[in-house]
């Protein structure tokens, strides 16, 4: 995703940095090691009473925004768009501000943060930025 400074992308070509997280959500250890395990990281599963809404039937787009967020709009945008032009796929859009639990629970720093479900709930891809609609794309060939 573009305009990100976290390591984190929905952008499968981009790697972890030493010292910083993980594409795949965990931090990285400076000297080289494995993510380290965190909440809201692939593997973690959201369901309809997480998520206030159901899963879409192959894969949902998760995106936290806040209020004030321009790069949210865009994002709105770009994930409605590939909602609609990919069947099964549902974009759920979650007040931040509004859902600091679930906020907190799944690690969220910034706005927008976009997570690739599977249809099971299954957090496969995690983004932060706006994204690219081929980067979305690309992320939903692990969801689907």
């Amino acid at each position: 995703m573009h305009g990100q400074d976290d390591g984190r992308s929905l952008d499968p070509s981009t790697g972890p940095r030493p010292g910083g997280p993980d594409p795949r959500g965990g931090a990285v250890d400076p000297r080289g090691g494995a993510p380290a395990p965190r909440d809201g990281v692939p593997g973690r599963r959201l369901d309809a009473a997480d998520l206030g809404v159901d899963l879409g039937a192959r894969a949902t787009l998760v995106q936290f925004s806040s209020a004030f967020c321009a790069p949210c709009r865009a994002t709105r945008r770009v994930l409605g768009e590939v909602a609609r032009m990919v069947p099964g796929v549902a974009h759920v859009e979650i007040d931040a501000e509004a859902r600091l639990e679930l906020v907190r629970a799944l690690g969220v720093l910034k706005t927008p943060t976009v997570l690739v479900l599977d249809a099971g709930g299954r957090v496969v891809r995690r983004g932060v930025g706006q994204p690219r609609k081929a980067d979305v794309i690309a992320a939903l060939g692990e969801a689907v």
